[in-house]
């Protein structure tokens, strides 16, 4: 058996894990990469294997960093199926064809800029229309049930307590005359106090398991829905007091419908004012319709179902409506994606409140490295959105409650209730830190040397105790120190904004040529700019 990871590794998004076992390959997601312009590079390259010859895929689930370049997979030759829960592929329908209508938008606005430059037009990586074409491709796998995936592979799926239609993968492969080979496939581990879902599970007596870090250095108070909704009212009450926006940019499938549940119920109780309550992004108003669908499989579902015909609850559709919330004054809620910042809506959004003080921005999610959503937290005190630069004003607030990922000492429990691990335990899906610390936590119950961190395209060969890394002789696509740290695309915004700075705080004219000589002469160029 080879496993190559060729995603998530040392960095939080990017799912992509390749199984062979003799001539079948298997591949465990294929998503699309998030964070500094460097990494989501990586979406447009070939992919560092031929998609023409992989089998099947086995979807965990529909988050984009986990399903997003499945209609690319599709697209340059995979004909085979993809398997996945029921739940993952209704929201996969709405998703995926979400996500190629967006690339080709943004694909759109940047080639208008690009001809205004005097530069190349640049594809798209798919389109909406290839991403229906990959649908019909998914095929339904049920919890718990074996079912064959290639020759001499099969695949078993657990609750992972992340999402609606979540899951871990576990998987059983065996060459002719050789013992079968147990890998464990965590996909996203939710938390126990997820709203909707069930506590994640798994089966025991593992070889090997492959588990997210995304929060392996985190350590949350136990917060009950109570707890969670008293803390919430308390960032509305502080919001509403300026009388403005409160933003919440949010991943538009079940972070939304969690907050949309929550917000209903504390205007339900009189906790907080009524006002108007937008879900300002069309996935996330065809993801509520999915859940309701499945609201007698979810916990909470018949509050969501209230919730979504609130009187105070609009959902937006059209762009025009989309606009038209800008022109709102006083007190009013936007929930819209997406959950980092990186594109949608939520940008225009920002780009509208974050110069006024009377605006506020909640985060109530995971900001990666590199991304908007990232840099506000981090303190910035001026960004830049579709090149244009803003202020900050506005007041930044993050609520990490809603996360659908479980903390550092729930996915240590995660691992250890798969014991006995006979093998080793690979961390993905986190950032140095975070799996520097769900390691620690870890090395009192497993065998020395039993933790591994793969690097970008690095691949193993594995038998039931043993692993052993192979030398590969093609380079990788990013060094290993890269994934998941700010690139010289985040470099260069901020020293167009320290220039300005520099600039307009020169004391006079002259003092501003200065400054303009002594970059123009650090540039090698001369007075006229060359």
């Amino acid at each position: 058996m080879r496993l190559r990871f060729h995603g998530a590794c040392r960095a939080v998004t990017g799912s992509c894990f390749l199984l062979e076992v003799g001539p079948a390959k298997v591949l465990i997601d294929c998503g699309m990469v998030q964070g500094s312009k460097t990494e989501k590079e990586l979406n447009y390259r070939p992919f560092p294997f031929r998609p023409g010859d992989i089998d099947a895929v086995v979807l965990s689930h529909s988050h984009i960093d986990h399903s997003g370049l499945l209609p690319k997979l599709v697209k340059d030759g995979f004909e085979g199926p993809i398997f996945a829960t029921r739940g993952a592929i209704d929201l996969c329908s709405i998703m995926l064809p979400d996500s190629g209508h967006i690339q080709e938008m943004e694909v759109e606005q940047l080639n208008r800029r690009n001809a205004a430059r005097g530069k190349a037009s640049v594809e798209p990586i798919y389109t909406a229309e290839q991403a229906e074409t990959c649908l019909t491709q998914f095929r339904p796998a049920r919890l718990g049930e074996w079912f064959d995936a290639a020759e001499g592979v099969r695949v078993r799926l657990w609750s992972a307590g992340h999402l609606l239609g979540s899951a871990s993968i576990e998987v059983e492969a065996a060459e002719p005359g050789r013992a079968a080979v147990r890998v464990l496939f965590s996909g996203d581990i939710g938390p126990a106090s997820k709203l909707f879902e069930r506590d994640p599970e798994g089966p025991e007596g593992i070889d090997h398991v492959v588990c997210e870090s995304t929060y392996g250095d985190v350590e949350r108070p136990a917060v009950s829905t109570h707890a969670r909704r008293r803390l919430l009212l308390e960032e509305v009450r502080a919001a509403s007091r300026r009388n403005g926006a409160l933003i919440i940019p949010s991943f538009a499938v079940e972070r939304a419908q969690e907050l949309l549940t929550d917000l209903v119920g504390l205007m339900e109780s009189g906790d907080i004012p009524q006002c108007p309550l937008f879900i300002d992004s069309p996935l996330a108003s065809r993801a509520s319709r999915i859940f309701a669908a499945h609201a007698s499989e979810i916990e909470m579902g018949d509050a969501l179902v209230r919730a979504m015909n609130a009187p105070a609850v609009r959902f937006t559709e059209s762009t025009e409506q989309s606009k038209a919330i800008g022109k709102i004054s006083g007190f009013h809620i936007v929930i819209s994606a997406s959950g980092m910042c990186e594109a949608g809506r939520i940008r225009h959004h920002l780009r509208n409140w974050l110069w006024r003080s009377e605006g506020t921005v909640l985060l109530v999610g995971f900001q990666a490295q590199g991304t908007l959503g990232r840099i506000l937290q981090d303190g910035a005190s001026r960004v830049r959105i579709m090149g244009e630069e803003i202020q900050v004003r506005a007041r930044i607030r993050s609520l990490d409650l809603y996360s659908g990922h479980a903390d550092g000492p729930e996915l240590a429990r995660w691992i250890n209730r798969r014991k006995p691990i006979s093998g080793s335990v690979f961390l993905v899906h986190g950032e140095q830190e975070a799996m520097d610390a769900l390691a620690a936590r870890l090395a009192t119950d497993l065998a020395a040397g039993s933790i591994v961190m793969p690097e970008l395209d690095q691949y193993f060969e594995l038998d039931r105790r043993t692993v052993s890394p192979v030398t590969s002789t093609t380079p990788a696509r990013i060094a290993s120190d890269k994934p998941g740290h700010l690139d010289w695309h985040n470099d260069l915004s901020r020293l167009i904004l320290d220039i300005d700075d520099a600039v307009r705080s020169a004391a006079d004219e002259r003092a501003r040529q200065v400054v303009i000589r002594n970059l123009r002469r650090a540039l090698g160029q001369d007075g006229r700019g060359r």
